[in-house]
């Protein structure tokens, strides 16, 4: 998982600042672009979306982040969880990317308990800006209490757009530390979220908390749980953890290591792996496609 020895590693020059540059634009550039021809999401992808800066109270304070969706219908709506650098331009296009393919779908700033909007322009900045060090006490309130609060407040605010066809399931979908977010969501609303996905999510099994999101799985929402490999050869047992909690509750869920080190599928992470993060890409409109 992303950790301050992972952390350390890039800013002490093992990638260049100008190496985030170059992986962050290619990244982006995948991350913009349509997924021609692949038979998925609600139809032909739009170009005319709608997007705008948004905010709402939570029984915590004043949420804020971003949402983008179709101009021209309603359609299912998508909770999505930044990694540990927040709220930025790399997120904000990834959720574009999918709104494009009939989503409407609101970014979440998880830090809005302490700081509004973004923090860091990029992985890049929030590295040589000692990040980590920035976002622990903000990060420390994140428990699943905290997350489940938020996932309902962020749900009942989606339900209330003319841009969310109410009638379909809630996806949600997180990154990294979001990645226990989207267990927590489906955990939280389970009436609702038909679909959660967890890309290189951090801290899925924990073996000595009740509220750890192994234990929370839930048989009314569909999971993909994608992990990388780097992250599957610190904690092996995860997985096989994740998959016997399923099948036990009669859950559906793909759990599965991916070619990929954690940060593959962010596009400006120094992890980021195109082809690995196209895959997931895909897989994602799959489960979305199939389950909301």
């Amino acid at each position: 998982m992303c950790d301050e020895t992972k952390l350390a590693q890039w800013a002490s020059g093992t990638i260049s600042r100008r190496g985030f540059g170059a992986l962050g634009g290619a990244g982006l550039a995948a991350a913009c672009a349509p997924m021609a021809n692949s038979g998925l999401g609600m139809g032909n992808a739009s170009n005319a979306l709608r997007e705008q800066g948004v905010s709402f109270r939570t029984a915590d304070g004043t949420l804020d982040g971003f949402f983008v969706h179709p101009g021209d219908r309603a359609t299912p709506g998508v909770v999505f969880w930044p990694d540990i650098a927040g709220l930025r331009d790399a997120k904000r296009d990834m959720a574009r990317r999918l709104a494009a393919q009939g989503y409407a779908v609101l970014v979440v700033n998880p830090y809005y308990r302490d700081v509004a909007g973004e923090r860091f322009s990029d992985f890049a900045a929030f590295v040589e800006n000692d990040g980590f060090q920035a976002v622990k006490p903000w990060r420390a309130k994140l428990d699943a209490a905290a997350i489940m609060r938020d996932a309902t407040s962020a749900i009942a605010w989606l339900d209330g757009q003319d841009a969310v066809d109410s009638e379909r399931g809630i996806g949600t979908q997180g990154y990294c530390m979001g990645g226990p977010f989207t267990i927590w969501t489906s955990a939280a609303v389970p009436g609702r979220v038909g679909a959660a996905a967890s890309f290189h999510g951090g801290g899925l099994v924990r073996p000595d908390s009740q509220t750890s999101p192994h234990r929370m799985l839930k048989s009314r929402t569909d999971y993909l749980i994608a992990i990388a490999q780097d992250d599957d050869k610190e904690n092996p047992e995860a997985k096989t953890t994740l998959r016997e909690v399923a099948s036990a509750r009669g859950v559906d869920a793909e759990i599965e290591v991916y070619s990929g080190d954690h940060g593959w599928t962010v596009p400006d992470s120094p992890a980021y792996d195109e082809a690995a993060a196209e895959r997931a890409w895909s897989n994602l409109l799959q489960l979305y496609t199939t389950s909301l």
